[in-house]
């Protein structure tokens, strides 16, 4: 039997998760992690993006790679710690707020990065807590169409959409609607590199 939601009582706990996902998920921990090295300001750099991939065309390799850590595990520690005080529902919640937060951080005028690292970091969470099979389906997506294309947008892009897929078919239909909403998101965040792979133009790893 459905039991009504007392929404007087809900709301709270709901605004409260949501907002301490997004505000950890809006550290800008590329911009923090590259002017502590005392590189000049990641903005001015490349595509002006705060996620590791422009990081990394500072030519430092090692502040990348902290970098991607870092956007990753921010949405990973908000979901299970929301997770932990409140279950599932407040868990996904954590989660949205999380990715809204880096795409869109206050800190920053909601200039924020494209989302690909918290969304691995979010389904590393849900792969503790759910199924560890979209996180596969992720993984091996990424690295076929990265290997054969060189593109790494394409292979987030592409990864993305085989993660949703495997929510959906083993019967995660929460997790399968919060993920696709975050594709969608992912996909608009990537217009200009989407429009540069139809043109021909989009830059290729290792160049």
């Amino acid at each position: 039997m459905l039991h009504p939601i007392s929404w007087s009582l809900a709301l709270p706990y709901y605004a409260a998760a949501f907002c301490f996902g997004y505000l950890l998920g809006s550290i800008p921990f590329g911009l923090l992690i590259t002017r502590l090295a005392g590189t000049q300001d990641l903005r001015t750099i490349g595509s002006g993006n705060i996620g590791a991939t422009n990081v990394l065309r500072t030519g430092r390799k090692g502040l990348a790679a902290l970098t991607l850590v870092c956007d990753a595990l921010k949405g990973t520690v908000a979901v299970l710690i929301a997770f932990y005080f409140g279950g599932q529902d407040l868990a996904v919640l954590a989660a949205l707020g999380a990715f809204l937060g880096h795409l869109f951080p206050v800190w920053l005028r909601f200039n924020g990065g494209k989302g690909v690292a918290t969304f691995i970091g979010l389904l590393i969470a849900f792969a503790w807590l759910a199924t560890w099979r979209p996180l596969l389906a992720f993984g091996v997506v990424w690295l076929v169409v990265a290997v054969l294309t060189r593109y790494s947008s394409l292979a987030g892009l592409l990864a993305s959409v085989a993660s949703v897929l495997s929510l959906w078919w083993y019967g995660y239909l929460q997790e399968a609607q919060l993920f696709a909403l975050l594709t969608l998101l992912i996909w608009a965040k990537h217009h200009h590199n989407i429009a540069r792979l139809i043109a021909g133009t989009e830059s290729k790893i290792g160049r």
